[in-house]
């Protein structure tokens, strides 16, 4: 099955703007390691505090996770054709997803929850995603779309919502404002 042109876009926005960190044109360990010093230094952990080293430890696995399943030529990098073609086989069965899959939601949805109270508003979805360079407006429109204009999301509709992300053709699908852009 081939890629719309919708969720290439969908795919491309993710790989660009969360996983290529050094804009090199592929991910590789390297944009791990300097995702896991953003994150933490959002959060404000030093490099001796428990959250860092999780963080670092949680991280590590989803790329290598990510490596083994996508990384099809075997050269330590995941090119944009690998990941398309990659995320492309979980549209086709997103309630099997691989376990870095998952880890990654997981870990995306426990940084947006910042109070830790087993959802997201607004706010703290604004302030992560406006780290990665959007505009904290569009955050925002996005959210009340990704929320269907509730005050939060819980974990349970968020991985509802990640599934959609990567699965759906339909542009107006909540799941696709998750990353806090609101079209394509």
């Amino acid at each position: 099955m081939s890629v719309s042109e919708f969720r290439r876009k969908k795919l491309l926005y993710v790989f660009n703007v969360f996983f290529d960190v050094n804009q090199s044109g592929t991910i590789e360990r390297k944009d791990f390691e300097l995702a896991i010093e953003k994150v933490c230094s959002l959060r404000g952990w030093k490099p001796s505090d428990a959250k860092h080293s999780e963080t670092h430890e949680v991280m590590i696995k989803i790329w290598d996770g990510l490596r083994k399943r996508a990384d099809s030529n075997r050269d330590g990098q995941v090119s944009v054709d690998e990941w398309v073609s990659m995320w492309n086989d979980y549209a086709q069965n997103p309630s099997a997803a691989l376990k870095w899959q998952q880890q990654y939601c997981h870990f995306m949805f426990q940084l947006e929850d910042a109070s830790a109270d087993g959802t997201i508003d607004c706010d703290e979805f604004t302030t992560v995603c406006s780290s990665y360079g959007i505009n904290p407006q569009e955050c925002k429109a996005a959210f009340v779309k990704m929320s269907k204009g509730k005050e939060s999301v819980s974990w349970e509709e968020f991985q509802e919502l990640w599934k959609e992300y990567f699965s759906t053709e339909d542009p107006n699908a909540p799941g696709n404002f998750i990353f806090g852009r609101t079209s394509f």
